[in-house]
């Protein structure tokens, strides 16, 4: 039986992170600790000795910068590097910028975790849409805001057609992406109840393992962190 490995990672901590803010579509920088966490998860890797034919991530700085750090630790520079926007962090719309702790004292504890966490709730809409050069080319329009449903939505075609046929071809892929998309992806790949995906979290920097049978069926799951391996 023939099988392949896909392994997923949050980026390393961002300036957006350590500040404590939405972040979503804007392009925050690695701080010291997110570059650190991303050669991190490359020696982690390469103690497994895990040998990729891709590598899919984001349009984002601190997710290409994190794979690139990945990649030089594990010595496999020269793979193939995909960047699409479907890996996107999603959109926090009007939240962008905002400190989470203020949001939280303004609309409180619930409403927040509703549109942090949960699936179909979305955040606040931009009054106005933002331009990205970067989008420019793609006809891509930069959402006024997304919930994880809509976040997911966007993400599995991409999936479908770039990764799934790859691992069924027995390639072994990784992603390097955000909280957000990885969530939708793992409520996917893990079959999550839309009320069950608020208590899932994505750590940046600590790398996902799955390894999947001809049929792409989930035969192993683990976290990998320092010196372990944790099976879910």
């Amino acid at each position: 039986m023939m099988t392949a490995t896909l392994v997923i990672v949050r980026h390393g901590q961002s300036q957006a992170n350590k500040d404590n803010v939405f972040t979503g579509w804007s392009d925050a920088p690695l701080t010291k600790l997110g570059i650190q966490q991303g050669k991190q998860v490359g020696d982690q890797l390469a103690k497994l000795g895990l040998q990729f034919d891709d590598v899919h991530v984001s349009y984002m700085q601190r997710a290409i910068i994190t794979a690139n750090l990945i990649l030089e630790k594990i010595d496999q520079l020269w793979l193939p590097i995909h960047k699409t926007w479907r890996l996107n962090e999603r959109h926090y719309g009007a939240l962008s910028g905002l400190n989470k702790d203020a949001v939280k004292k303004e609309v409180g504890a619930a409403t927040l975790h509703q549109w942090r966490r949960g699936f179909l709730k979305r955040p606040p809409m931009l009054k106005k849409r933002t331009h990205e050069r970067r989008y420019d080319r793609l006809g891509v329009k930069v959402p006024l805001s997304e919930s994880l449903k809509m976040t997911q939505e966007r993400l599995l075609p991409y999936w479908q057609d770039q990764i799934a046929p790859r691992l069924l071809d027995g390639r072994n892929q990784l992603i390097v992406a955000h909280g957000s998309s990885l969530r939708a992806l793992i409520k996917y790949l893990d079959s999550i109840a839309d009320d069950q995906i608020d208590q899932v979290e994505v750590p940046n920097g600590e790398p996902i393992l799955y390894r999947f049978d001809d049929h792409l069926n989930i035969i192993e799951k683990k976290f990998i962190t320092d010196g372990e391996q944790h099976v879910n």
